[in-house]
């Protein structure tokens, strides 16, 4: 009896990290909880170079709604095997439990963080015809022209949206928000002259710059983008507050086994360091990779909670 015990023991403590050791034995689904077309383009191409590294396919899943419930509660609720992962942006983690009063999972014990993968930095926007040319114009022309300009925003409590709130109290201005649901919505309506100012990253706002759809009139970020290095940033135009970007991150069912999520993030980092997929998937696309250990990823929440707090309650934005 003792040696039949002793055996089965052995067996399961040779099983288990087996089961790490040779993930994925079959295919790993990637949930993105957008619309097709927009963040998921750096998913898609993350998976591809996953699919050729594991041998398996790494299938890229929309599940839009809800800033990203829908999608977060159905891997919240996936098995914690590694084989369903989130890949989201900051507003999942980090944004929503400042605009709901209930979410379907809890931000901060329902995932296992694996990897930071990318950051953009956002451009302050408007349509051609607005007269100010860089922020202190538009400060200026706001406080002239009370009541008359508006901004749109891609989701309420954005880092955007929150910037655009840290101005108005900062200086004192009346700058109106105007809600739209998704950036390219927003985008378009500063195009089109719907709304005077929008904000969005390299990617979705240089192709109009290039055309003469859109003029930049900050950078609000820490350094100017390399794309468009004649526009500089918020800070040196003499407002280091007013900063909005976005964040990439991956995640995995809270409970995958650590071994399996410390693969994964390793696996990960390696295709994000590799040169030739940063530059045709990230850089070109005014995207910086962030390649990060879970225990990063996990830090960056906790640090951009507390200043999204802050802002929050500067906004004096109520859940929902």
């Amino acid at each position: 009896m003792w040696k039949l015990a002793f055996t089965l023991a052995a067996a399961v403590g040779l099983l288990a990290p087996a089961s790490a050791d040779t993930f994925p034995a079959k295919p790993v689904r990637l949930i993105v909880p957008f619309q097709a077309g927009g963040s998921d383009q750096l998913y898609r191409a993350l998976a591809v170079e996953l699919s050729n590294m594991w041998r398996q396919p790494v299938i890229v899943e929309n599940r839009p709604g809800a800033d990203s419930l829908i999608g977060a509660e159905f891997v919240a609720r996936s098995p914690a095997d590694g084989y369903t992962l989130l890949a989201t942006v900051d507003t999942t983690t980090v944004i929503n439990r400042f605009l709901y009063k209930k979410l379907p999972y809890d931000p901060d014990k329902s995932f296992a963080p694996i990897s930071l993968l990318a950051q953009t930095d956002f451009f302050i926007v408007a349509n051609p015809k607005f007269p100010a040319s860089n922020l202190r114009e538009l400060i200026a022309y706001v406080k002239a022209n009370p009541g008359k300009v508006s901004f749109g925003s891609f989701a309420r409590g954005s880092q955007a949206d929150l910037m655009i709130h840290a101005i108005n109290k900062r200086e004192r201005t009346d700058i109106l928000t105007v809600p739209y649901k998704g950036v390219s919505l927003s985008i378009g309506a500063a195009i089109a002259g719907d709304v005077q100012l929008a904000s969005g990253g390299y990617g979705v706002v240089g192709q109009h710059f290039k055309a003469g759809k859109l003029k930049p009139l900050a950078m609000a970020g820490t350094t100017r983008n390399p794309f468009f290095p004649e526009v500089s940033t918020t800070a040196e135009q003499g407002a280091p507050y007013a900063l909005a970007s976005i964040w990439y991150g991956l995640y995995a069912p809270a409970g995958t086994p650590e071994a399996i999520v410390r693969q994964i993030s390793q696996d990960v980092t390696a295709i994000l360091q590799d040169r030739d997929f940063a530059q045709k998937h990230m850089l070109a696309n005014g995207l910086t990779p962030v390649a990060s250990t879970p225990r990063e990823l996990a830090d960056r929440i906790a640090s951009d909670v507390k200043l999204t707090a802050e802002l929050v309650e500067a906004a004096g934005i109520k859940p929902e």
